[in-house]
């Protein structure tokens, strides 16, 4: 559920190297305050740490340190508190686009306000998952390409899954078994109080929103304000997962033709799209490689590049292919495997692939399956179990603040379907305020009708009506 590009798998997504880096510290607990020093790299920006439990579990266990960013409210006499986010993944750091960038993502008048806090959740950026990318390479070539043929191919990739997650623990250390979600919402309250903040003011996207979610059922009592966009649903088992995520991706396809269909200057107006994409798909040698980009091009959502591309290969272009490490003994950072410590999605031979794959299909004839679905299944099933932080629906009681979901009609990646349901979950802590047009999040990028709404909740927690709906901006890129 990560912002994806346009090949979008979620192996592929996060294939970024980096050094190998000592996370663990000796044993103490958590330090009451976070010391802030002006960034090397940025002095504009504010750097710390603050020293966490290994294993919330053992709180005077030995400790990990996590990284935080920090830029404060523009305008410090109207200053509300502090804005924590996460911008989902799992994988999305958040320290250095705090450094690096010019912008927070957020807009102008939260800047002012807000001071913008990010942190490094474990097994992030500063503190990351690392495996031999020649383990992780054969994985991602088999789960980025062709589909499993038979029961011997399906059996090689269950090695390849059990080969990873013992070489990732070897390079990772102590910290690997630790990654789930449930640790870091200890974390985010461990944030939390050490910069002196009554109550948690925070915006989570995609996978971020998991972490506010389960920060809401824990520490109720210490809601502010809990924007979620792009809403994760937490509850579902592995042929609900495969079956809501497969309505969703070809819900997307079936608006991209619709789009075509209408627009005079898309490179496939007049023309039957549909067909098109399955004589593709058929002259592909991997017809898995073309879904994959197809859905990368959906969160955006650029149809327009997306109808260039197609019109391109339908003229003979080749197909994209995969992108693979080039350097197998360099350690990489790999945070999708925080997924396999929050969600159990076990697949135990080939004949129960084929009958997902079906299944599938059934809902998702153009698509036919969900890429990050089979990457999330297959990837994860050399996973130990039973997992930390196994799926249930949501129990949130009696938040401070109810939670606000957002989420769009047309999102590829967390349907609609998720955020209604999250929704029901939450009952009387939560209200959903509906994005009427595609793509996956939509703050800052849906129009003002969503960006005040959300500003106006995280500012004044002043929460939209039950059932309001924002309209779809047809902005270039879908024009």
């Amino acid at each position: 559920m990560l912002r994806a590009g346009k090949l979008a798998i979620i192996i592929a997504a996060i294939w970024v190297p980096l050094p190998l880096a000592a996370v663990e510290t000796a044993a103490s607990p958590v330090r009451p305050a976070i010391t802030w020093r002006p960034c090397p790299e940025n002095n504009a920006v504010d750097c710390g740490t603050i020293t966490v439990p290994l294993d919330w579990s053992h709180p005077y266990g030995p400790g990990i340190d996590l990284s935080l960013a920090r830029r404060r409210a523009t305008d410090p006499a109207a200053r509300v508190g502090s804005l924590l986010f996460n911008w989902g993944g799992p994988g999305a750091p958040s320290v250095d686009p705090l450094i690096l960038n010019d912008s927070t993502g957020f807009s102008p008048e939260l800047e002012r306000r807000f001071d913008i806090v990010g942190w490094d959740t474990r097994g992030v950026g500063r503190s990351p998952i690392l495996c031999s990318a020649g383990v992780v390479e054969p994985i991602f070539t088999r789960l980025t390409g062709r589909l499993p043929a038979n029961q011997a191919e399906f059996d090689q990739i269950t090695a390849l899954s059990r080969q990873l997650f013992a070489d990732c623990r070897a390079h990772t250390g102590p910290m690997f078994d630790h990654v789930d979600t449930l640790n870091t919402v200890r974390d985010l309250e461990a944030i939390r109080a050490a910069l002196g903040e009554h109550k948690l003011t925070y915006y989570g996207s995609s996978y971020g929103s998991l972490i506010g979610q389960q920060y809401a059922e824990r520490f109720p009592h210490r809601v502010r304000a809990i924007a979620l966009d792009g809403v994760v649903d937490h509850s579902l088992d592995t042929t609900s997962y495969w079956r809501t995520t497969a309505a969703a991706v070809q819900d997307s396809f079936n608006e991209f033709v619709a789009w075509s269909d209408r627009t005079p200057e898309s490179p496939l107006h007049g023309q039957d799209v549909r067909a098109i994409w399955h004589e593709l798909l058929d002259r592909a040698a991997e017809p898995e490689i073309l879904i994959g980009t197809a859905y990368g091009f959906f969160n955006e959502p650029d149809w327009s590049g997306l109808a260039r591309l197609f019109a391109d290969l339908h003229a003979g272009s080749p197909v994209p292919g995969k992108t693979l490490h080039e350097n197998g003994s360099e350690p990489i950072a790999f945070p999708a495997l925080i997924f396999c410590a929050d969600f159990s999605l076990p697949i135990r031979d080939y004949r129960e692939l084929k009958a997902q794959l079906r299944n599938a299909a059934q809902v998702a004839p153009d698509m036919q399956y969900f890429p990050e679905a089979l990457a999330a299944s297959l990837a994860c099933s050399g996973a130990p179990t039973p997992i930390p932080n196994p799926q249930h629906r949501l129990r949130v009681r009696d938040a401070s603040t109810p939670l606000l979901l957002v989420n769009a009609v047309h999102d590829p990646t967390s349907g609609y379907a998720w955020a209604t349901e999250v929704a029901r979950q939450l009952g009387d802590d939560g209200v959903l305020l509906t994005y009427d047009g595609w793509g996956h999040h939509a703050y800052r990028r849906a129009g003002a009708c969503v960006d005040d709404a959300i500003d106006n909740y995280l500012l004044a927690q002043r929460i939209p009506e039950r059932g309001t709906h924002c309209p779809a901006d047809q902005g270039p890129r879908i024009r």
